[in-house]
């Protein structure tokens, strides 16, 4: 998957992790001769795994002695397996995931300023660094970051008799309408399934007035305005303006889709070209606008960021080989490299300019100053962003929007 970012937790999982069986401040003997570490790699697309094995031949080649096992894993499989390793204290040197406050709550995990150096530290922009801490601590080390716009199919926004890309929730639905019966196409691409619903759900919500907490930071998941947007996106599926079984539905192939030209709108981020359309169908016609808002006025976007957490072994010979190999990653060439490859956007200032040049990514890099995140600083994070992707889905399908979002709501509050 081309994911989220985001930043963008396997079905069927409601995440607590590092609350049971793991004993403060240790995560496992790491039994190395120090210079050894593993690193767990999220799968993004097809060209993930060529860029590590390449960058960590590379390092090893520069670093007579030091050696890193790499373990690429899925994002669908991904919040398995983590719940797995921290349960049995067999995680990772680095992880390269979507959340990290828990493993800092339970000290399980390096702060940032042990194990990268001042320089590669200064180079975080601010906007993610606030992302990154936990009580006041950077611990996270911002990876990649996204923004969400939405996509429309120009040909079809055309052939439909639309003049202009939709701005409102009712322009959506007039245009889904016109597309799918001028077109036969899919008017509008709606990926609830388990792979990263909680990024779909809340760029709607927050076009509404809604999000995952009140103005006091408290969870506020089953407000009146989140109700609303749930029955306004099983309303597009009952109406049968999207694609069939939204809640099964990924995000990959909702861009398959989009790309081979059979879905007119989706909510995408800048490795959407990269990812799905140049692959597929290089010739495609689309656009980018801002997302849509419930009543017109000015849009929020989603930012989504992914992390690398460095973890602690009792032994603590590891944090030297962490340190070398993230600084190593975090070298301008290096990560621009994997930028440019993937389609994200940067977490770097020495990475953010030469991105701007292309308009492409610039509209998304432009919108990510005042975009907004999911609480990943708060530690109950991953066990709500779990439940969102194991249940969410259900309350456009058969289920009653306000009580699955009252259900998720009491998974926050258990959760802390």
């Amino acid at each position: 998957m081309k994911r989220h970012l985001t930043g963008a937790i396997a079905a069927g999982l409601t995440l607590a992790l590092g609350v049971s069986g793991c004993s403060k401040g240790s995560s496992g003997d790491s039994g190395s001769d120090g210079k050894t570490i593993k690193f767990v790699a999220a799968i993004y697309d097809d060209n993930t795994k060529g860029y590590w094995d390449q960058l960590i031949k590379d390092f090893e080649a520069k670093n007579s002695g030091y050696k890193v096992n790499l373990e690429m894993v899925d994002w669908t499989q991904m919040d398995a397996k983590v719940k797995t390793y921290v349960q049995t204290k067999q995680v990772p040197d680095i992880l390269n995931y979507n959340s990290f406050s828990d493993f800092a709550r339970d000290g399980l995990i390096y702060k940032a300023s042990e194990v990268v150096s001042p320089q590669t530290l200064s180079d975080f922009t601010p906007t993610f660094v606030e992302q990154a801490k936990y009580q006041g601590e950077q611990y996270g080390l911002p990876f990649i970051s996204s923004a969400r716009l939405l996509f429309y199919n120009k040909d079809l926004i055309k052939q439909a008799g639309i003049s202009e890309p939709p701005k409102t929730w009712a322009d959506i639905k007039t245009d889904a309408q016109k597309i799918k019966s001028k077109t036969k196409k899919i008017g509008y691409g709606l990926p609830l399934g388990p792979e990263e619903s909680q990024a779909e759900f809340y760029s709607w919500a927050m076009n509404n007035g809604g999000g995952w907490v009140d103005a006091s930071g408290k969870w506020a998941i089953n407000q009146q305005a989140n109700v609303d947007t749930m029955n306004f996106l099983k309303d597009l599926n009952k109406s049968g303006l999207t694609q069939p079984n939204p809640e099964t539905t990924d995000r990959k192939t909702v861009f398959n889709q989009f790309a081979q030209g059979g879905v007119g709108m989706a909510i995408g981020g800048p490795f959407t070209r990269e990812g799905f359309i140049t692959k597929v169908n290089p010739n495609l016609q689309f656009g980018v606008t801002s997302l849509p808002t419930k009543s017109g006025g000015p849009s929020s976007t989603l930012g989504v960021m992914d992390v690398l957490a460095a973890f602690k072994k009792s032994d603590g010979k590891n944090k030297d080989a962490i340190g070398k190999f993230l600084n190593y990653f975090y070298q301008q060439d290096n990560t621009s490299k994997f930028l440019k490859l993937e389609g994200f956007l940067p977490v770097t200032k020495s990475a953010g300019d030469a991105l701007s040049a292309d308009p492409y990514f610039k509209q998304f890099v432009d919108a990510l100053p005042t975009s907004k995140f999911a609480p990943t600083t708060n530690p109950a994070w991953s066990a709500v962003a779990g439940a969102v992707k194991q249940d969410l889905g259900s309350a456009v399908a058969n289920k009653d929007p306000k009580k699955v979002l009252d259900d998720i709501q009491k998974t926050a509050e258990k959760s802390g």
